[in-house]
């Protein structure tokens, strides 16, 4: 860095700086000139950008001097004096620049645009700079090295500018992961105290949330304890906080929602409950929690993210298990002696003529076995349960409890054979 001396890290030769060897009158007659114009160079500057950036918020000290004006002059003169004392690296202004960051940050810009400003700025510099030095005739390859230093210089003021913009914009995301999860708070909350939807609107509002007319609500399992957060959109309301992650989808029904959260949610499991009004949201959570529960259990396929709508039926059946096993001790009470496999094996001749309504030629095909042998099995039916296999309620019953056994694994699936 000039003025002092450069050792370049990858070879044993030093190299002396150019700048090093002007005479000192002339750094001296340099520094002064450049300094005596700092406040001129800073307008200069500051001209430029507002010219090339109108929409830039102008911010005033104490004084009611800008205090964009106040960071570029101040900066100009750290770095003219290190020009003269030649020590070590000059301090680039903290504060300030850090400032600027925060400010890029909190008005929802980018950092192209403030590096676009520091460039402009040094470009400026230099041409003021490059002047003067014609003016007490400092050599070229002494100018040349200065441009190197400016540029190093800049290098500075944009890192502090850099933690500043990573300051404003992790302030604003905590802010924004606040507000959102007081919103599904809100949003599936299964009791209200008065009217919600005042309140719904005013925090949807505070994110920028557009209020769907129905939603669906889903419930994840993390693939890991430190797991990366999907990637799910901006529409989508994730809440990482729960032990199990909830999600709110607006409008899932939506052309081109499901194929968008799949990619999203590769690598992740859980379910996303049915489709809802938006006021009934914590209706769409009870059956994603339901899903999930069942999942665990290893009654639903596990390792992706399922939807409810698509397992009514393990939902309906599963979910009130003290209730449907009940049922099936009574339904199936004609079965306790018939030993294990050959009730198994009755229970599914009795599942698939329920389901089938057919005779034994058609319950055969879907069981797989000769028309004759369902045959002796549908007589030992009609023996065990008598005229209540003819009642439609008793029927109904039975189908309920068997196909919920069949969920279970405690029956052959006879249909994926079809």
């Amino acid at each position: 860095m000039p003025p002092a001396a450069r050792t370049d890290a990858g070879s044993a030769l030093s190299t002396r700086s150019a700048w090093h060897d002007v005479p000192r009158f002339q750094v001296r007659r340099f520094a002064e000139i450049a300094m005596a114009e700092a406040p001129e160079l800073a307008e200069q500057i500051m001209t430029e950008i507002r010219r090339e950036y109108p929409h830039l918020p102008v911010v005033l000290d104490e004084s009611g001097e800008p205090m964009a004006l106040i960071g570029i002059r101040r900066a100009i003169e750290v770095f003219v004096q290190h020009l003269e004392t030649a020590e070590g690296r000059p301090t680039v202004p903290p504060g300030v620049f850090q400032e600027f960051g925060r400010g890029e940050g909190l008005g929802g810009r980018s950092l192209d645009s403030l590096q676009a400003i520091y460039r402009m700025g040094v470009r400026l510099a230099w041409r003021r700079f490059a002047d003067i030095g014609q003016r007490v005739e400092i050599p070229p390859p002494a100018m040349y090295e200065l441009v190197d230093a400016g540029y190093e210089y800049l290098d500075g003021l944009v890192d502090q500018s850099v933690r500043g913009y990573a300051e404003a914009a992790a302030r604003q995301a905590g802010e924004r992961l606040r507000l959102q999860r007081r919103l599904m708070e809100l949003l599936l909350a299964e009791h209200h105290r008065g009217d919600p939807a005042e309140a719904l609107t005013e925090r949807a509002a505070r994110i920028g949330w557009a209020l769907p007319k129905k939603v669906a609500v889903g419930v994840l399992l993390r693939p890991a304890r430190e797991a990366v957060a999907p990637a799910v959109g901006q529409g989508v309301l994730l809440d990482l906080e729960y032990e199990q992650p909830r999600m709110v989808v607006p409008e899932p029904e939506a052309a081109g929602r499901s194929d968008l959260l799949h990619r999203a949610l590769t690598g992740w499991s859980g379910a996303i409950g049915p489709p809802v009004e938006l006021a009934d949201a914590a209706k769409s959570l009870r059956w994603a929690e339901a899903a999930v529960a069942l999942m665990q259990r290893g009654l639903l396929p596990s390792g992706e993210v399922l939807y409810c709508t698509e397992h009514t039926e393990a939902l309906v059946l599963l979910q009130p298990e003290e209730l449907i096993d009940d049922l099936a001790l009574r339904c199936l009470a004609p079965l306790a002696h018939c030993g294990p496999t050959h009730g198994r094996r009755l229970a599914e001749t009795l599942l698939a003529w329920l389901e089938t309504r057919g005779g034994a030629p058609e319950v055969a095909a879907r069981l797989g076995v000769h028309p004759q042998t369902v045959r002796y099995r549908l007589r030992q039916i009609r023996e065990l349960w008598g005229d209540e296999i003819d009642d439609p309620d008793r029927r109904f019953e039975l189908e309920l409890v068997l196909r919920a056994q069949r969920l279970k694994g405690q029956l052959e699936d006879s249909r994926r054979e079809q």
